[in-house]
């Protein structure tokens, strides 16, 4: 459910009083905990903490005029939800996450990255907290590209696959390579199976 509020304090006044009240106390205790180089603002129709491109230019690989996402928090149809990005991955921060929210006593939601609640008392805001803290920005902009980097090679496979496309004498090498190929002798067919009746 994205909102289409411009900004933390709209987004804040549209929701319903309890709802408020439990992501008012989850954002506090994010902000107490952000290191000063993530931003707050709204993004994906949610509130987002963010590297902004003044830190961080190259901002979101899947689309770079957005600031890179860092966490998000929000009020869904049938849940509140918190994503905390650095826990997408199998690493140290997602198994640290997941040992200190078993020892909080408390049951954990969550999917790939979004720890769903449906009321405050769901969640150990220490935990939270933690979490948020032990991820300054240059660390999570150093795990970032360590992720997507497998991605970048793809990407520039795909590019020089289209510049082969575009360019006439890069296509007419690839043809005379592929060509070369072809006029190698194969090896002779078995006449007995030649021979025999379809």
């Amino acid at each position: 459910m994205q909102s289409k509020a411009a900004t933390v304090r709209e987004y804040l006044a549209e929701l319903p009083e309890d709802r408020r009240a439990a992501i008012q106390a989850v954002r506090e205790v994010i902000l107490k905990n952000l290191d000063k180089d993530y931003e707050e603002g709204m993004q994906y129709g949610m509130i987002g903490y963010y590297v902004p491109h003044r830190v961080y230019a190259p901002g979101y690989h899947c689309d770079a005029t957005i600031a890179l996402p860092f966490a998000g928090l929000g009020s869904q149809k049938n849940h509140m939800g918190l994503g905390i990005m650095c826990h997408y991955a199998e690493g140290p921060e997602r198994k640290w996450f997941r040992a200190a929210w078993a020892k909080s006593g408390k049951k954990l939601d969550m999917g790939k990255v979004c720890i769903r609640f449906r009321k405050l008392d769901d969640l150990p805001l220490e935990v939270i907290g933690e979490a948020i803290r032990r991820v300054p920005a240059k660390k999570y902009v150093e795990y970032y590209e360590s992720t997507i980097r497998p991605v970048s090679k793809r990407t520039r496979a795909a590019s020089r696959r289209k510049k082969l496309q575009a360019s006439p004498k890069a296509s007419i090498a690839a043809s005379k390579k592929s060509a070369s190929r072809s006029a190698k002798p194969r090896r002779a067919a078995n006449p007995a199976k030649a021979a025999r009746p379809g």
